[in-house]
């Protein structure tokens, strides 16, 4: 018997082949330099523009630095199949070689909720951009066969509270480090 989350994944994953250049470049983008040179002039920019596009930028590095060490933590506690280790018909777009850990929880998901998170919270609708680049990873995940849809759920999840601490905390700490004005004196 399919259970809904394998029915979704087949869906997905069968959805057709003419896709599969724009979804797996979601799926493995960072495997290109061009991404990564792109990425760090944007990351530069945003530091370089002002004071809240460079708090912006650095709670969403800090916030996937707290995010993807945490899928591993999930995944290497419990352990869960990726698709292709489980069903027989999985189209698998990036091959075995490139997920040689456990499917639990999906780093990339986590890792791209967690900066439009932060980009959403400090940036608002400027940060949508990166919700639709954080919902096409995940789609993406479950499209080349990496992850079932419940793997990218908790990937969000995980990286949304990743971010919400890293946003919740630095506002708590910064409104403790402000320092108190006097009260000036009623005449």
């Amino acid at each position: 018997m399919q259970t809904p989350d394998t029915g979704l994944f087949h869906w997905i994953n069968h959805w057709p082949d003419e896709w599969s250049p724009f979804l797996t470049f979601f799926s493995v983008a960072m495997n290109q330099l061009w991404v990564k040179a792109v990425l760090g002039l944007l990351v530069i920019g945003m530091a370089a523009a002002n004071e809240r596009t460079r708090r912006t930028v650095l709670q969403a590095l800090i916030a996937v630095a707290i995010a993807n060490p945490i899928t591993d933590i999930w995944k290497h506690l419990i352990p869960m199949h990726r698709p292709y280790q489980d069903l027989h018909d999985v189209i698998n777009r990036v091959g075995t070689s490139a997920m040689s850990s456990h499917g639990t929880v999906s780093a990339h998901s986590a890792n791209m909720a967690a900066v439009a998170f932060v980009f959403v919270y400090h940036l608002r609708w400027w940060g949508s951009p990166w919700v639709l680049v954080a919902v096409l990873s995940g789609f993406s995940r479950v499209y080349v066969g990496a992850h079932y849809p419940y793997q990218v759920l908790l990937g969000w999840l995980c990286g949304s509270l990743a971010a919400f601490a890293v946003s919740f905390g630095w506002n708590r700490f910064r409104t403790k480090a402000k320092p108190e004005t006097p009260l000036s004196p009623t005449v």
